[in-house]
């Protein structure tokens, strides 16, 4: 029987053992994967590892379930025009070419637009056409490729799935035998000479075997997996050690009661387990700690209009949303939910969800999705249930919008844990040697003692708790990150651009003066009307200080970031904006908003900018550690002001248009780390392009998926504190790898020098861990203390 290996999921050949194309292949699922590969253009997941692949399997009918529409309606996150996404747990998703084959499954087949996979999660979301290709056909493919997805009745109620024990068990399993293997090597410790003992050792000794079975076959099964795919992905990760000192106990032990060469190493064996579980049990619920704070106290800092019973409009922060609400939606903002069209038409762009830029009509009564943006004019719309955070946050990590802003902070902890594990196991494999010439009697102690005791799991704790309860401060502070990288990258930051109106000034004490031919009510009502559908900071004021009007529905509105707004109703058309837009003259480079009417302009809205509090101050202190520059799509009316304000050298720029903003900043980026704040709306490229891009929101506010954080508008005065702090951040991670590195070399002598037992070893290896969690969050509480908030 040839024993050849299977050149796609490396399983021995020995059932089957089918040929083609000059390779062999254990089944004819393994030959199935590599005719769709070959035929894809896609064999070069075969150099991404030996061994990349999985087995197929053989689905059948298990699917058939997914013929009904109403179950696929359910597990759909979006269903529109043809185009669904839906995301699904792929339990065998395990290494880098799992990730390659399934981000490229567009290549597989041409119904499927976009794949994005969660590695830690174990889950992809894919975007795909409906027509003639199913959610049971996508299923099947997957299947097909031996990534076959895991569907349970939790994902069709939608209901909070259960906590996963399994963790739990193990510890618990690991805990009753350490216990029992001590109890039963209190004779061996001491050495009683009893007759009864002494004669019944060799039954107590098959007991601590029997006992270690289950903690080596079951509690200590991650471990060995980890490896083990760490291995056939040709790397060295910290889990390697850990399971070559587990199974080097347990089979030495075995061999010394089996030849009744002494009681074995059992006890050290089990204790092992239980510590290294009890140190994963600790971070796993400090770190679900830290994500519940994350994900349901850290609301993003936008508002949206709510339309009450009586016809008056109020703000209120999305989390306040309920079921029947009355919303209305301006142009550009997000559908915060799932609701029921209430306005004659609209026109929704669901490029967010789907990475599809092309808008939809939507007629009166339809259903529209949540992360869909609004174009156009104003629509209001009924709210079908509450707002879901984590679909937010998942909208705004969404890859269609992630630019390549990857930090080389999280490389060097990665590369540091793989490399420091081969130091590890030349340093075990050298101290063996060296005892088995001294005292082969030591060899056993010492090489597992150096695998326990020098894993390099704390060096990996450090930078996850540090930048994760970062995050949680932050978002107390009304500071909200999309990520942990984006601490990385702030506190890599040289040169900071500031946007002006809105940014620097506020909406809410602007002294406004109108300049020109009177407006009749009509043409103020136009006006008003328009305004409303728009949420630029000079919209938003001026909106507010009009006297109130019977607010009448626009036929046509559009808006041109950098210029200006349009409405139209009937057989009139008014214009708001730019003195350009409108054809009117800049008088005295004031900041103005300019109307005209039916091509005429009528004059001109002066503001009088009002600075937010603290500016002065904030920009005293960047100035000393920073480079400062104001990018402002004004005229420059206001540069003698600023200069009074901000008496030092400080470029500024004035009429930018968004895309100048956007090259100004790449400019920048050549020779540093440029961090740019602005309001969320003409700065979206700005945003996007630069290093890091905040959104300074007020109460109500464009959500966009460019910035890579969103600043209550009144904590601007704090920014120096927040920039003080991520750098602080790093300083903490980096302590955290030198106090690591310290307890290693410290346990490595007592350990290479045969002082150390492995269970000591076993118990100090998970306080190490435990102590550098608990390092990490008391020295990033202890540095947040001082920020100070507005309230």
């Amino acid at each position: 029987m040839d024993k050849s290996t299977c050149y796609h999921c490396g399983d021995l050949c020995t059932t089957q053992n089918i040929k083609f194309d000059d390779k062999q292949f254990c089944c004819n699922g393994c030959k199935t994967v590599y005719e769709i590969f070959s035929s894809n253009n896609l064999t070069y997941y075969y150099d991404l590892e030996e061994s990349a692949g999985i087995s197929p399997t053989n689905s059948g009918n298990a699917f058939d379930f997914l013929d009904n529409e109403d179950v696929c309606r359910k597990l759909l996150e979006f269903n529109e025009d043809n185009l669904q996404v839906v995301q699904l747990f792929i339990p065998s998703i395990h290494c880098s070419s799992c990730i390659w084959v399934l981000e490229n499954l567009q290549k597989l087949h041409p119904n499927v637009k976009t794949a994005q996979v969660d590695f830690p999660k174990k889950k992809v979301r894919i975007t795909y056409t409906s027509q003639q290709f199913s959610l049971k056909d996508l299923v099947l493919l997957l299947a097909k490729i031996g990534y076959e997805p895991s569907i349970s009745l939790e994902d069709y109620s939608k209901t909070k799935k259960k906590t996963d024990r399994s963790l739990l068990y193990r510890l618990g399993l690991a805990g009753f035998a350490f216990g029992n293997v001590m109890l039963l090597s209190f004779p061996e410790y001491f050495e009683v000479n009893e007759f009864w003992l002494d004669q019944y050792k060799h039954t107590f000794r098959w007991l601590m075997f029997a006992f270690s079975v289950p903690v080596v076959v079951y509690a200590a099964q991650d471990y060995f997996k980890s490896a083990y795919k760490g291995l056939t992905s040709k790397l060295l990760n910290i889990d390697v050690p850990i399971a070559l000192g587990i199974l080097v106990l347990f089979l030495r032990s075995t061999y010394d009661i089996a030849l009744d060469l002494g009681s074995g190493f059992f006890d050290s064996l089990t204790g092992l387990v239980f510590f290294l579980l009890l140190g994963r049990y600790f971070q796993q619920k400090t770190y679900a700690f830290l994500s519940f704070e994350r994900d349901y106290k850290s609301y993003f800092p936008i508002a949206i209009t709510k339309k009450e019973k009586d016809g008056t409009e109020h703000n209120i922060e999305i989390h306040e949303i309920q079921k029947g609400d009355r919303l209305l939606i301006r142009n550009q903002e997000i559908l915060p939910v799932d609701a029921v069209l209430l306005s004659a038409t609209a026109k929704i762009d669901y490029s967010f969800v789907t990475g599809e830029s092309e808008a939809i009509t939507k007629n009166s009564g339809d259903q529209v999705f949540a992360g869909g943006k609004q174009l156009g004019g104003i629509i209001e719309i009924e709210a079908l249930k509450t707002v879901s955070q984590s679909y937010l946050t998942q909208l705004w990590s969404n890859a269609v919008f992630n630019k390549n802003k990857s930090s080389s902070f999280q490389t060097l902890t990665d590369a540091i844990g793989q490399r420091f594990t081969i130091v590890v196991l030349s340093i075990a494999a050298l101290a063996a040697l060296f005892w088995l010439w001294q005292d082969p009697s030591k060899v056993l102690n010492v090489f597992t003692a150096v695998l326990i005791i020098a894993c390099p799991c704390a060096i990996a704790l450090a930078a996850p708790f540090t930048l994760g309860n970062l995050i949680r401060i932050f978002g107390k502070k009304g500071f909200y990150l999309k990520d942990t990288n984006t601490i990385e990258r702030l506190a890599q930051i040289k040169t900071i651009v500031f946007d002006k109106t809105g940014t620097l000034t506020t909406n809410k004490e602007n002294s406004i003066h109108y300049q020109g031919v009177a407006l009749n009510k009509e043409e103020e009502r136009l006006l008003k009307t328009t305004l409303r559908s728009s949420n630029h900071p000079l919209s938003r004021s001026l909106y507010q200080i009009l006297q109130e009007q019977d607010i009448a529905t626009l036929d046509t509105f559009t808006e041109e970031p950098g210029k200006g707004i349009q409405g139209s109703y009937l057989k009139d058309t008014i214009k708001a904006g730019s003195a350009s837009y409108t054809g009117g003259t800049n008088i005295n480079a004031e900041t103005a908003v300019h109307v005209a009417v039916n091509d005429d302009h009528k004059g001109r809205f002066v503001f009088k900018n009002t600075y937010r509090k603290g500016i002065e101050a904030l920009f005293a202190k960047l100035q000393q550690q920073f480079s400062l520059v104001i990018l402002s799509g004004d005229n420059d009316g206001e540069r003698a002001n600023l200069a009074e304000r901000f008496p030092f050298a400080m470029p500024m720029y004035f009429n930018q248009k968004p895309e100048d903003k956007l090259k100004y900043i790449a400019q920048c980026q050549q020779g540093s780390k440029v961090l740019m704040i602005g309001d969320g709306l003409n700065d979206a490229g700005a945003l996007a392009q630069s290093d890091v891009g905040i959104a300074v929101s007020e109460n109500v506010n464009i959500f966009s998926p460019a910035c890579d954080a969103i600043l209550e508008a009144q904590q601007l005065p704090s920014l120096h504190q927040y920039l003080t702090l991520s750098q602080k951040g790093i300083r903490i991670i980096k302590a955290s790898f030198i106090l690591s590195l310290c307890y290693n070399l410290v346990g490595l002598y007592f350990a290479v020098t045969g002082q150390l037992q492995p269970v000591i070893a076993a118990i100090l290896m998970p306080l190490s861990s435990i102590s550098i969690v608990i390092f990490t969050t008391v020295a990033t509480n202890f540095i947040s203390r001082k920020i100070k908030t507005e309230s």
